[in-house]
This record gives structure tokens, C-alpha cells and sequence, in this order.
């Protein structure tokens, strides 16, 4: 957020010509303003006094981390691995103050569970997760959950928002919260968490809605526009303890987020996982947050400095600094906007007798020129670079700069520059499904499908993204994950179940085979007693996990489709939209629901005339279905096809439907108690002689 003010704007870039002559009288109205708007929203600064939030004003780096991240869980042990996820980050760009934990969109909406439902159905439930926030604090890093404004067609809480918010945060120990889309969030949460009586650091998406929401959070993002001339944070102006973090989630190149973060003194979002695209931060990127937030840890007192002064003048064209003074010294940061590198009098500082001067950012002592009483400060600023000079009185170096110094000069050894900056997709992997023994004719319950040429269309449906390499899956024959996918492909003749597989049929297998899950969360939730209800044997069996399907199958003799498979058997080779045809018809399939509850789902076979050229039936707006799994090094998940008859109302960020034969859901997966849900069941193939 950045002053807003269009005058002051205007002024800024007109540094471009006149750095020197427009700053005094823009530093005038900028400090005039200041003190009318603090007077005029009556500002108590009481919240950034708190000695138990103190830490807020150190917490320079942020990263969101989904829960479904393999470095942060670990399926297999069924674990969660917050050393190996901290080891991680502090290896590639030195470490993280705080993590935003993200076990919601873009799974939530696949069902009624709302956004409380969703984290009390993380591994191990409440208890694991209370141990996984207590593993990162005892590793010095604060931890925030979000809140999101727009979940307002799931299950009703039965609590205000901010209320529910509030008690599972206390419950679970967490630090903060996070405001999902929200333009600050309202005092309810303050007074909520007061009630709870358990500290929580507010911290909303988008910029305030009212500039008195800055008294009581005292977090907030930032979404910069990457100019010149570096915007000021109005916030870190009218509060200089308030911390904003920078994001940029999808840039494959920070420099200008890291370089708008350094010019203002204030935090970074180094979100790299991003709804499950990797967007991991380059060489370049890593090697510059490393040295960012190895500064503003070796002097954070500097960096709340109420007399920060933004646009100090310098020597060169491009070149931006701020200084951040105290009684003995003073920290100036800059920013080289150039593509070239700048080496000589960069500065011009008033000096005092027996002052001295550091290079922070090479890690060495200044030798100024003292001209007239003023300090001309050479410095090397690489191109796009950074700087960083710190002016302090004495013979005696300042305590804790010494290992800064030592540090900061190892870092400088390797130039930003000799760090490659090529970005890099994620490579994805689809996981094989076993071939089954081969059948000479259809099974019971099961449609054959003949041999045959298909042109297998399909385009991933994520909300966000575009169509960005990395994004959605890759199949085999493709050298890197897009959303859209085209495929000439032969399949062998196979057979698939007439209907997915239903709550009668799933009960005789568990009964048949003694199966029961190791995670057994959510296992058929929705049964009574062990048992599926009387009105629901011909339904679909839901509230199965990938593996359960897989379970299932297997026992059967069978397995789960390939998503190809799945496709050729609903839409046959014409390429039609719909099982039936081209132009969707409700009549084909059951009657859509928005209710905040999910209803009892509708029995399979009701719907013969929504049948696909094949003959199977409830493809589309029944239950989704589960077909292939795909993984990277960072993220599981699995390829859902044709939609549910359930659809939460009142946002469009729940997880949408697929009722169309060309489009797919991407759902990310992390451990069966949360992969579950409601809507979701399946179907099993077998292959053909």
C-alpha cells in the first residue's frame, strides 16, 4: 500500500529529473500529513507496546507453507517434519521468523466442512497440530492460520467468525492470523482474542479499509507496483513498528518485491508453494533474502526508527535510499533501480567528528572522503543491487556488529550477480497404476469399452494461475506440468462399473476383507453404528480416502481408472462436453444443492438417460470421482473427475466444479483424515483381454 496520495505520486517520479531539489519540500507534506492523520483517527500506539508482541516488530520474514507440502508432512510416517521444512528454508535463503500455515483453499468447498472443520481434520487432529505449531515456536519461528471473510456457504460454526477463529487458535497455540482477501480485519477479532485470552498478531491480505485498524493489527501484506521510483509504505510511515510483508507470490523474479522490502525497512512474504505450483525462488532471489534479512537481524532496533526518513537525496540517477537513525547511529538502505553497476560517491552524509562508517552489505569499514563537514560515501551497488551503510560515533564497534560484519563479508565474496536468476519449473510424476489380471468378459456390474483411438482434451480448472509452466499435472508425454493437455492417444479395451461404487458395496467388502485404515479420520463418516443408513446402501460410498479406493479395488481384482480412461469411458470418441452431448441438461442428473449442510447424496442409477455413449452412468454432478495421483518434490495430488450435485454458494473461490468432460479438478492431497470429504467417491476399471 502505498501513499494513495496522487500529488505526492506525481512528485515522487518526477525524481526522476530532480532528486535533490523536490525531496525537502516532500518530506515536508509527508510529515505534515502524518500528524493530521494520526490525530484525526485519535491513534493509541498501545497494541505495539505490548511486551508480549514485541517480537511482531523482528519478524522480517514470513513464508506460506501449505500443509499438503511433503517437506513440512511426511506421508509415509504419517508425521509432521517441521525440522526438515526449517532446514530447508534456512539452507537455501537463511531461515524464516514466522510461517503462515494454509490447510484451506483450494480443497475447501468440496464439501460442507468450512474452514474451522478443515484444520481440526489435519493429521492427528487438534493435538498433533498443537505439537507441530509448538515444534516451529520452539524453534523460534511464530506461527499464523488464516481466516477467510468468504467461507459463508459451508457448515454454519454456530459462532461469529472471529469468535471461532479466536478459541481454536487458543486451542491450538497458534500466534496470529492471517485475513484471507480481507481489508483489515474488524476489532471482533481483537476482542475475541482478548476474550480467549490468548495473544494474536492480526495481520490482513489487502490494505486497510480504515487507517484506525492500524492500532490493532499490527501485521499487514503488500501488494507493490514495481516503478521506479519505490513507493513508501503508508503504514511503516504513519507506524514505524508496524511490519508489512512484501509478496509477489507469483514472480519468478523478486528483485523488485526484495528491493521495494529493503527501501521501506519492512518485511518479506517468501511464499513459495503456491496452491501447489512450486514457485521456488531463484539462486539470485535466495542469495539477496539471505543477506536482506541477515541485516535487519543484526539491527532490528534501527529498523522501527520513528524518525525513518524515506528518499534521502543521492548522488546518482536510479539509485533510492532511506535512512534509519538513532541517537548513535544511524542505518541507511538502499536499492540500485539501474541495470548497471554504480560504484563510486554514492552518498553525501553530514559528519561529526569521530564518527565512522560501515559497509553492511560487503561487510568492511568505509574510508569516506570528509569534504566541507560532509561524508562522500563510495559504495559498489551492483546492477538492480543493494546497499546498506551504517554511521556510528566511537572507536568502539557497536555490540553484536562484529559477526554481522564477519557474515556479511563471507556473503559478499560470491557478487548477486555470479547467482544464476533462470527460473525453473517443478517436474511432476504420475504415479503407475498396476494392471489387473485381464478379464474375457464384463464382470458384474461392470460396461465394456471397446479398443480405440482418443483424443484425450482435458484442461485443469484452478482458479488461479494461468498458465504458467509448473501449473496443474504432467502426464508422461509431456516435458513440463500445464494447465491445458491434448493427446492423441490408442487405449486397450477395458471395463469400468456401470455406477461409482456405493455404500452397500463398500460394506460387504469391509466386512469380506477386515480392511480398516491406519488413519482412520473421516473414515465413512457419514454411516451410523459401522453401517451405511438404510435410505443410503444405493448411494455412492463417500468419506474414502485414495487409498481406501485403492483398497477396494484391489480386493476386486480391480483398480482405479487412469483419468484418460475415465474420460474415453464418458465421453467416447466425438469429444462431447457431456456424457449425452454437447449442451448440458439437468434433467440427466440429480438436483444441484447449496445448502450449508450436505445432504444425503442420491442413489446411483436414477439417471439412464444421462448414460455415456459406453453406457456408464452418473459420470458428471453425482460425487467426484478419484482417478490418478500425481507428486513432485514438494506436493501430492490427485486428479478428480466429473463434479458433485453439491455446490457451496456465496463464493467463487471453493473448489469448482468439473461437470464438463474437458476440464478436471486438481486436489491436493496430505493425509486421509483431511484427503476424505463428502462428495468424493469412485469407481473401479479392469483390464480387457
Amino acid at each position: 500500500m502505498d501513499l494513495g496520495e496522487v500529488d505526492w505520486l506525481a512528485r515522487l517520479n518526477n525524481w526522476k529529473r530532480d532528486t535533490a531539489g523536490a525531496q525537502p519540500a516532500w518530506l515536508a507534506a509527508m510529515q505534515d500529513w502524518r500528524t493530521a492523520q494520526l490525530a484525526r483517527i485519535g491513534y493509541d500506539d498501545s497494541q505495539y507496546r505490548r511486551a508480549e508482541l514485541q517480537w511482531t516488530q523482528k519478524n522480517f520474514v514470513q513464508t506460506q507453507a501449505m500443509v499438503e507440502d511433503r517437506y513440512l508432512y511426511d506421508p509415509a510416517t504419517r508425521r509432521y517434519t517441521v525440522q526438515r521444512f526449517l532446514d530447508d528454508l534456512k539452507q537455501r535463503y537463511g531461515g524464516i521468523d514466522s510461517v503462515l500455515l494454509w490447510p484451506l483453499y483450494p480443497n475447501l468447498g468440496i464439501d460442507d466442512r468450512n474452514q474451522w472443520d478443515m484444520l481440526r481434520d489435519l493429521p492427528g487432529g487438534i493435538a498433533a497440530t498443537r505439537q507441530m505449531v509448538q515444534d516451529f515456536q520452539r524453534l523460534g519461528v511464530r506461527v499464523f492460520f488464516p481466516t477467510l471473510p468468504w467461507d459463508g456457504g459451508s457448515r454454519d460454526p454456530g459462532l461469529a467468525p472471529a469468535e471461532a477463529t479466536a478459541r481454536l487458535m487458543a486451542e491450538i497455540g497458534a500466534d496470529g492470523i492471517n485475513g484471507d482477501t480481507m481489508n483489515g480485519l474488524p476489532h471482533s477479532y481483537a476482542e475475541a482474542a482478548a476474550r480467549s485470552a490468548h495473544p494474536l498478531v492480526l495481520e490482513p491480505e489487502l490494505s486497510f479499509k480504515e487507517d484506525a485498524m492500524l492500532a490493532y493489527n499490527l501485521h499487514s501484506w503488500a501488494y507493490w507496483d514495481a516503478s521506479l521510483v519505490p513507493l513508501v509504505s503508508k503504514w511503516k510511515w504513519l507506524e514505524p513498528r508496524h511490519m508489512v510483508h512484501v509478496s509477489d507470490r507469483w514472480a519468478t523474479d523478486r528483485s523488485n518485491t526484495f528491493q521495494a522490502a529493503f527501501f521501506n525497512g519492512v518485511g518479506i512474504q517468501s511464499w513459495e508453494n503456491v496452491w501447489g505450483w512450486w514457485n521456488q525462488m531463484t539462486a539470485r532471489d535466495a542469495a539477496a533474502l539471505r543477506r536482506i534479512a541477515t541485516i535487519y537481524r543484526g539491527v532490528p532496533d534501527l529498523l522501527v526508527s520513528p524518525q525513518w526518513t524515506p528518499h534521502v537525496p543521492t548522488l546518482h540517477y536510479g539509485v533510492y535510499a532511506s535512512r534509519f537513525p538513532a541517537s548513535e547511529r544511524s542505518l541507511w538502505t538502499l536499492v540500485n533501480r539501474n541495470e548497471f553497476r554504480i560504484d563510486e560517491a554514492i552518498l553525501k552524509l553530514e559528519h561529526r567528528p569521530g564518527q565512522r562508517y560501515l559497509d553492511l552489505w560487503h561487510g568492511r569499514e568505509l574510508q569516506p572522503r570528509i569534504e566541507a563537514g560532509q561524508a562522500v560515501i563510495d559504495l559498489v551497488l551492483e546492477p538492480r543491487g543493494y546497499g546498506a551503510v551504517l554511521q556510528y560515533q566511537g572507536d568502539t564497534l557497536p555490540s553484536g556488529l562484529a559477526p554481522l560484519l564477519a557474515t556479511m563479508g563471507a556473503l559478499a565474496r560470491t557478487p548477486l550477480q555470479a547467482h544464476s536468476n533462470q527460473w525453473q519449473f517443478l517436474p511432476q510424476r504420475l504415479v503407475p497404476i498396476a494392471a489387473t489380471a485381464r478379464a474375457a468378459s464384463a464382470p458384474p456390474g461392470m460396461v465394456h469399452i471397446p479398443a480405440g483411438s482418443f483424443d484425450f482434451r482435458v484442461t485443469g480448472i484452478e482458479i488461479e494461475g494461468e498458465n504458467r509452466a509448473g501449473m496443474d499435472v504432467q502426464y508422461p508425454w509431456e516435458d513440463a506440468p500445464r494447465r491445458g493437455h491434448v493427446h492423441r492417444m490408442q487405449l486397450s479395451a477395458f471395463y469400468i462399473d456401470r455406477y461409482p461404487v456405493s455404500n452397500e458395496e463398500f460394506r460387504r467388502f469391509l466386512d469380506d476383507s477386515g480392511y480398516r485404515p491406519a488413519d482412520g479420520h473421516n473414515f465413512l463418516r457419514h454411516w451410523q453404528d459401522g453401517a451405511p443408513r438404510a435410505a443410503e446402501t444405493g448411494s455412492p460410498v463417500t468419506w474414502v480416502a485414495l487409498d481406501d479406493a485403492r483398497a477396494y479395488c484391489r480386493a476386486a481384482g480391480k483398480r482405479l481408472p487412469h483419468e484418460w480412461e475415465w474420460q474415453y469411458a464418458a465421453q467416447g470418441t466425438d469429444g462431447r462436453l457431456y456424457p449425452w452431448g454437447n449442451h448440458w441438461d439437468a434433467a440427466r442428473v440429480p438436483a444441484p444443492s447449496t445448502a450449508r449442510r450436505l445432504p444425503p447424496l442420491p442413489p446411483v442409477g436414477q439417471h439412464p438417460a444421462g448414460a455415456s455413449p459406453f453406457g456408464v452412468e452418473d459420470m458428471v454432478a453425482t460425487v467426484w470421482q478419484w482417478t490418478d495421483e500425481f507428486e513432485d518434490e514438494h506436493t501430492r495430488s490427485a486428479i478428480l473427475r466429473g463434479g458433485s450435485f453439491y455446490q457451496p454458494a456465496g463464493s467463487h473461490w471453493y473448489f469448482p466444479q468439473a461437470h464438463k468432460l474437458t476440464e478436471h479438478g486438481k486436489y491436493l492431497l496430505m493425509a486421509p483424515s483431511k484427503d476424505r470429504a463428502g462428495t468424493l467417491g469412485f469407481r473401479c476399471v479392469q483390464d480387457a483381454r
